[in-house]
């Protein structure tokens, strides 16, 4: 990093939290006269190419692309032939300095760089949208909905399926009393990524690849010798020191109906059982069992979390299994009193099955609940909902402090992995009661080079 480059980002980012920060509509009117924000994406993986197309089919400007890997640009521009004006840095912080008119930044890079990155960008003023886990640590969680408080800007946490019709509507009916008092979660979702279970860094290094800044990839996490074909690109989540395993990978999708619905607040114990802990990778497989006290007219919830090859009970899911055919790819169900509630492991596909019904019926169309009206917004798209807010529209659904807290729960699993074995959670204070040598699993110490 140029440290004159770096001073003057530092002075800019300095001078943007002191002063106030005010929202106009049309939002930067005098960089965007056709009121479409000037956005810019960090991380150019695959995921934020999804994110690319999402932003500009609503026709929003992408003005530039920022990675530490240059390869992971060029291929972005490759498939993405409207984005050969975009302009393309490997250093956030220059593209801060530079890019004068820039509105909001998708963030889309591995875990261990979300709340460096996000504090540097709320901090400067921009609207933020953040691939989920929103951090790396539940620490880090708390750290960014305190920043919310004070820098007013527009953020969203990129859990898709909140934006979903379906989700949306299981709400208002679990909230309506349909399902009478639930006790129970059951969260199964398919690992379809490469991870790392289990297992400890290969020896060795490989030569780093032409274009590509290692030390600067690394960051905020210790760095270490740069292996091909094992951290970068794709296969970093399943490394501690990068990302948060499959259950942060999906446990913001899997545990987010049932968090909103249910007014879930932290859990107090958390229960594993698991194979490959003690590793400075995620778990080959295992139960985590989230344990919550009773709310206000509220009963005890566990929310168990399925990992690996250790299978779910048929008996849980055998309505949807029976309905696909004996195809089953993975899910949630809330088990009430009065019947069940099935999603996908983004908590869309909603089908629900009141105690006498035969077969589950999709959420939507479900006749004896349409006479519960609709009290929740419904919005195109979870990207559309944030460039709407971003213009000063109605508020996202999943900003920082609502994604920021379902981090916490979900992250405080990892906290039990970590410790290596069941905890009892204090989420408020943020510590497992006990044990104070958790503490730097909770708050991890980041290589102080790369923060600003």
């Amino acid at each position: 990093m140029n440290n004159l480059t770096r001073r003057s980002f530092l002075r800019t980012s300095a001078a943007a939290a002191a002063a106030p920060l005010i929202l106009r509509a049309p939002l930067c009117g005098q960089h965007a006269p056709s009121n479409r924000l000037n956005i810019a994406v960090i991380g150019l993986g695959n995921q934020s190419r999804i994110h690319l197309k999402n932003l500009q089919g609503p026709g929003e400007n992408i003005i530039a692309l920022c990675d530490v890997d240059e390869r992971q640009i060029a291929t972005a521009k490759k498939e993405n032939k409207a984005l050969a004006g975009a302009k393309t840095y490997t250093n956030y912080r220059q593209m801060l300095d530079r890019e004068k008119t820039l509105d909001a930044v998708v963030v889309a890079t591995p875990d261990h760089w979300h709340t460096p990155l996000c504090k540097a960008l709320m901090r400067a003023g921009k609207h933020v949208y953040c691939e989920k886990p929103l951090t790396h640590s539940v620490g880090e969680a708390r750290e960014l909905r305190q920043l919310l408080k004070t820098c007013k800007v527009v953020t969203q946490m990129g859990n898709q399926g909140s934006a979903s019709a379906s989700l949306r509507r299981s709400l208002e009916l679990i909230q309506a009393g349909v399902l009478g008092q639930i006790r129970e979660v059951h969260a199964s979702v398919r690992d379809g990524r490469n991870l790392r279970r289990g297992t400890v860094r290969p020896a060795g290094a490989d030569p780093v690849p032409a274009g590509f800044n290692w030390d600067f990839w690394c960051g905020p996490a210790p760095l270490r010798p740069y292996k091909e074909e094992t951290y970068h690109p794709k296969i970093w989540r399943g490394w501690y020191d990068f990302g948060c395993g499959h259950l942060g990978d999906f446990g913001c999708h899997a545990f987010n109906l049932p968090v909103r619905a249910l007014k879930l607040g932290y859990p107090e114990k958390i229960t594993v059982s698991a194979q490959g802990l003690g590793t400075e990778s995620y778990i080959t497989s295992g139960t985590i069992e989230l344990h919550f006290a009773a709310r206000p007219n509220l009963a005890p919830v566990k929310l168990v979390w399925y990992d690996g090859e250790v299978p779910v009970a048929p008996a849980l899911f055998q309505e949807v299994i029976a309905l696909r055919q004996g195809n089953f790819p993975g899910g949630v169900v809330l088990i009430g009193e009065k019947g069940k509630l099935f999603t996908n492991s983004w908590n869309g596909e909603a089908m629900l099955m009141l105690n006498g019904e035969v077969r589950p019926k999709d959420v939507l169309f479900h006749e004896p609940t349409k006479g519960i009206a609709a009290s929740v917004p419904r919005t195109p798209s979870h990207h559309e909902e944030w460039i709407a807010a971003c213009k000063g529209g109605p508020a996202t659904y999943s900003d920082f402090e609502v994604g920021g807290q379902l981090t916490e729960i979900v992250l405080a699993g990892l906290v039990a992995l970590r410790v290596g074995h069941s905890i009892d959670w204090d989420g408020e204070k943020m510590e497992v009661r006990g044990e104070p040598d958790a503490k730097k699993f909770i708050h991890p110490a980041p290589r102080p080079t790369w923060l600003l």
